[in-house]
């Protein structure tokens, strides 16, 4: 193309005409380290986005809530996290979507065997390590689990601290009982002498992490959120299919070492865990009516704890967030 030619075109048509092709933007994953968001982490390992036809990048997040701000601010395009942080945002205006499910609400209550705790009552005045005030976990503790035992939250000292942290605790005796998910639970067992008291996804089934995004990106990425989505339905079958595959891809993850030293067992393999904490999870792409009316339920709790308010003080009501085109589509 002549000077004079490649002038008269169009700026914008010329710069598209000059420049080599740019490369497609990449779609960022938020996720916590937890068994929870395995689906996350194996789409990315196993190269199902890939696949699927996205160049992602996997972002950690120490928080459900740190991550729902990256969301909110544009940091991150899509998350696998907690509905509460979803729902409790959203009430104060933040643009956010569930656009899918990932993991049934697995949390058991660990509790040292010389703690003298048999059952849910049995923690009153006992300390006991959970995560951070708001968290999933800290929500259906107080919500669902100690109501359960006539327990108020003031009956009990709960430490907010990491599930690595609640674990060490455990070990150390510096506490006499922990609310944990996997793998944390499946290592406390291993490396502690305690038990499990009680689960709160048999007593209480709820969809505790879903995959957000937000509106923007929705409407101007549907075609990559949706890969994203199909993406994780597939990690979601090789988790369900074969764990022990699944946890040659995400095991580094959760344990840093090659093996893990149990009491009983000597050293394991670290795959060897991680697997049978993978066999304890209910992963699930899909949100079912059941769902949507437990997060109604999870709303609720949610106000009556204060950390979700409407300005007429009526019930929150959470279909406005509830997207379930992708799901639809798929004929799930």
């Amino acid at each position: 193309m002549k000077l004079k030619q490649w002038l008269s075109l169009p700026l914008a048509a010329a710069l598209v005409a000059a420049a080599p092709a740019m490369a497609a933007e990449k779609f960022r994953v938020g996720y916590l380290r937890v068994m929870d968001d395995a689906q996350a982490i194996v789409a990315q390992e196993g190269e199902f986005y890939k696949k699927a036809g996205l160049d992602t990048e996997l972002i950690e997040f120490k928080s459900g809530t740190d991550l729902i701000k990256a969301i909110v601010g544009g940091q991150a395009d899509i998350g696998v996290l907690g509905f509460t942080n979803a729902v409790a945002w959203a009430s104060k205006g933040a643009d956010l979507k569930v656009v899918g499910g990932a993991q049934q609400g697995y949390h058991s209550l660990i509790v040292r065997n010389d703690a003298g705790i048999d059952k849910i009552a049995d923690l009153k005045g006992k300390t006991l390590a959970s995560q951070k005030e708001g968290s999933t976990a800290d929500v259906v503790l107080k919500g669902v689990v100690l109501k359960e035992g006539n327990l108020q939250p003031s009956d009990v000292n709960i430490m907010g601290v990491s599930p690595a942290v609640a674990v060490q605790s455990l070990v150390g005796q510096r506490v006499d009982a922990a609310f944990l998910f996997e793998p944390y639970d499946r290592i406390a067992q291993l490396v502690a002498p305690v038990k499990q008291i009680y689960e709160v996804g048999q007593a209480w089934p709820f969809p505790c992490m879903v995959v957000i995004t937000s509106g923007d990106v929705l409407d101007k990425r549907k075609d990559d959120v949706w890969k994203a989505l199909d993406a994780q339905r597939a990690a979601i079958e090789l988790l369900q299919k074969d764990p022990q595959q699944a946890s040659k891809l995400i095991a580094s993850y959760f344990i840093a070492e090659p093996t893990l030293k149990t009491r009983e067992h000597g050293e394991l393999p670290r795959e060897a865990v991680i697997a049978d904490a993978i066999k304890t999870q209910v992963f699930t792409a899909k949100l079912t009516e059941k769902d949507t009316a437990r997060m109604q339920e999870i709303a609720g709790i949610l106000q009556e704890q204060g950390s979700l308010k409407t300005r007429d003080g009526k019930p929150y009501d959470v279909s406005g967030i509830v997207d379930l085109s992708w799901q639809e589509a798929r004929k799930l």
